[in-house]
């Protein structure tokens, strides 16, 4: 059983990333959609409030809640999905999805917005050489080249279309500007030992300035997270409004996928993987190509688009100290599979279960809590 809220910042928000900020003259960058651990924490921290917890016996240990368990071990609680997201007029929420990585926008002449997609294709010339070690390259088939723009979001028509196999088009995307605008502000460094205001350590960091009715949705499984009401969001513990929203989510045909026998795997969360850029699940067999196994799903990965890594780290409200810093796969990462051996149940349960082993680590277990490697199939573009 699941429960989706919809998160409504009340006040600017400070949605930081893993940049170190605070030395003079520095500038902190915001990072929206911010890692789903911020909803994790923000949401936790409001369902021990309202059971009457002791936050400093929790935070030893000395608790342990039917739901969230303890910081060491989490308990059933963990949050399934995490977008960006708008309210419309009906009271519909509308979830917002940046660009997959197999999507190119740019603008042609005219300034009207193209939405190509990449397409995995063997390269046989012998006058090709690639390091890859997969056996096709996702490539964009152009006849003029034309320079890539950003600033786009796939509103929910378009992320319907894209898990469906087909391209979306210009009018399935909003801009950002029309979602929030940054408003920079100007810190003080402070001494830590006097709690003053240190000499010579001004610094700026971008506050973020959500529209009206534009916010976050998140999905928790195993608990029953706050539906009304406010909680602390976010960076300076920002105030975001809280409400129950019936939500169900777009999601592809899976049985024609199995169909098919071949599909998309499209990460919605940051991956942390053990083997790097390689989904959990994925080894390298003696003939040298990947197969994926997990929860029922077996296949072969012969492409992937998967951009620049990232570092996630945080702060471990528990121990006051900064969580390790993990390299991650950016959400929006692709993954082309063949051979798929599957079945629609198998399927709803890999979106479910996300890209993690069953059972995990206790240090995955917290992780996992918290909203990362969370993936949804998608069809493979037809032929």
């Amino acid at each position: 059983m699941s429960q989706s809220v919809f998160l409504e910042p009340l006040d600017v928000l400070f949605l930081r990333g893993n940049k170190l900020f605070g030395d003079p003259g520095c500038y902190g960058e915001a990072l929206i959609p911010p890692w789903p651990s911020v909803a994790a924490g923000a949401l936790r921290s409001r369902m021990l409030v309202d059971d009457g917890i002791d936050l400093a016996a929790f935070a030893r240990g000395e608790i342990d809640h039917p739901t969230l368990g303890t910081p060491a071990k989490p308990g059933s609680f963990a949050v399934t999905a995490f977008h960006l997201a708008r309210r419309g007029p009906g009271g519909n929420v509308e979830i917002l999805i940046q660009p997959p990585a197999d999507l190119v926008l740019s603008e042609a002449d005219g300034g009207n917005l193209l939405v190509r997609a990449l397409k995995p294709t063997a390269i046989t010339s012998p006058g090709l050489a690639s390091s890859c070690a997969l056996p096709q390259l996702p490539v964009l088939a152009e006849s003029e080249r034309r320079k890539p723009t950003s600033g786009y979001w796939l509103g929910e028509s378009g992320w319907r279309k894209y898990l469906a196999g087909a391209v979306p088009d210009a009018a399935d995307v909003v801009k950002t500007s029309a979602l929030w605008l940054l408003d920079h502000r100007v810190g003080v460094g402070l001494d830590a030992a006097t709690g003053r205001a240190s000499d010579g350590q001004l610094f700026s960091v971008q506050a973020v300035a959500m529209r009206p009715d534009v916010g976050f949705l998140a999905t928790v499984t195993g608990a029953v997270p706050a539906v009304s009401g406010s909680l602390r969001f976010g960076g300076d513990g920002r105030a975001a409004a809280v409400s129950k929203v019936p939500y169900h989510p777009p999601a592809a045909d899976y049985p024609a996928i199995v169909d098919a026998g071949r599909c998309r795997l499209l990460l919605t969360t940051p991956g942390l993987f053990k083997n790097g850029w390689l989904p959990t699940g994925i080894d390298q067999h003696a003939d040298g190509s990947y197969r994926f196994d997990l929860h029922g799903v077996k296949a072969r990965l012969v492409s992937a688009a998967v951009p620049r890594a990232e570092v996630v780290s945080g702060w471990d409200l528990a121990k006051r100290q900064p969580k390790p810093a993990q390299r991650a796969v950016s959400s929006g990462s692709v993954y082309w599979f063949d051979e798929l051996d599957a079945t629609a149940e198998a399927l709803g349960k890999l979106v479910e279960a996300g890209l993690w082993c069953d059972p995990c680590e206790d240090e995955d277990a917290a992780r996992r809590a918290e909203g990362f490697n969370r993936c949804l199939p998608a069809a493979w573009e037809t032929r």
